[in-house]
């Protein structure tokens, strides 16, 4: 795995005080530098050290791959890491007048999820914590130079790649985030598959930042999720209910509640037999909230809910007193919708 900025600066310079990583961190998320020489909070022995060894950014500039959506409401980046890996990352208009950024944090995914365009990719390694934070630079340099008074305000990890996989990494960007900018942790959205070990592990880590989490259900049926998601296991929802019950205890407020993900594929998980059965899973949990997703077309074969069952299918929960929302589907004309990206077409 590449190595970081932080630990270059530890390499480099071992006898520095403890402060210099914190001057580091700061200027990387300062959009006045465009390069090590011009952070002037470093002494310049250690810019000058820097530029000649340790990348201002871990991708290429060069070689960026970029898509706008037709109407201009969402944007796509293939980015070309310095290994020659590539990854994908959006930018999306969101109800706030600003923007979301949603990262990356695997180069590929191993879940295999049927629908999902990333997990055919399989996984080619998890994303450094430096490579997860400059999808963020990346975002806030664009909308510097369009010249408005616009910022990313958002984030969700959504996009390649499963974060709780990468758990260590994805750690210390949040932290890196949150400790550097104006982002705050109620506005960033980790997307899980549901790993239910990482899941505990959150539970009792004092260091992982109180971020939202989200769980890619999509089915409350075992059997349909298993067709679904080849990641679940015979105990699956059992294991599922009991993290959420604790983690409504420890954490449950307003503000910080357990959100089910689901996919409306037709025919398979919207009848309303999967609707009570997710109604029963999310009352055993209690204080959830369910986000339907409207499903982007990939290579997959399935077929997205038509409008009358979705309303249909929220119906049941909202009778039930579940609260539901439905996810606006952005840039599917660019292949930046959730569960497309697969990185830049060849050819």
């Amino acid at each position: 795995m590449p190595e970081t900025r932080t630990g270059a600066l530890k390499r480099l310079f071992p006898d520095e005080p403890g402060f210099r990583q914190a001057q580091l961190e700061k200027a990387v998320f300062d959009d006045g530098p465009n390069g090590w020489n011009e952070v002037t909070t470093l002494p310049q022995p250690i810019r000058d050290r820097l530029g000649k060894e340790v990348p201002w950014l871990s991708y290429d500039e060069d070689s960026t791959v970029f898509m706008e959506s037709g109407d201009g409401d969402s944007f796509k980046a293939a980015l070309e890491l310095g290994d020659g890996s590539c990854i994908e990352t959006v930018l999306m208009a969101n109800r706030r007048g600003q923007w979301t950024a949603c990262l990356s944090t695997q180069v590929g995914c191993a879940m295999r999820c049927a629908f999902c365009a990333t997990g055919k990719l399989g996984l080619k390694r998890s994303l450094t914590s430096d490579e997860i934070v400059d999808q963020l630079r990346f975002w806030r340099r664009f909308l510097l130079k369009r010249d408005r008074n616009e910022r990313v305000s958002n984030i969700v990890l959504m996009g390649m790649g499963e974060p709780l996989a990468n758990y260590d990494n994805v750690k210390t960007a949040l932290n890196l985030i949150l400790g550097n900018t104006d982002i705050g942790s109620t506005r960033i959205t980790v997307s899980t598959v549901g790993i239910i070990p990482q899941l505990n592990r959150i539970l009792d880590d004092p260091e992982w930042p109180p971020v939202r989490l989200a769980v890619s259900l999509h089915s409350a049926d075992l059997k349909t999720r298993k067709e679904l998601m080849p990641t679940t296991y015979d105990r699956f929802l059992d294991d599922l209910t009991e993290w959420g019950q604790r983690y409504r205890q420890k954490f449950g407020n307003r503000r910080h509640h357990v959100t089910f993900e689901y996919l409306l594929l037709k025919g398979l998980n919207d009848t309303p037999d999967h609707a009570a059965k997710l109604v029963a899973l999310s009352q055993e949990i209690g204080q959830v909230k369910v986000n339907l997703i409207p499903y982007n077309a990939t290579d997959s074969g399935f077929t997205g809910s038509d409008e009358n069952r979705i309303e249909e299918f929220a119906a049941v929960l909202r009778q039930a007193g579940i609260d539901v929302t439905r996810r606006r589907s952005l840039g599917r004309d660019i292949a930046a919708a959730c569960g497309q990206l697969a990185g830049p077409r060849k050819g």
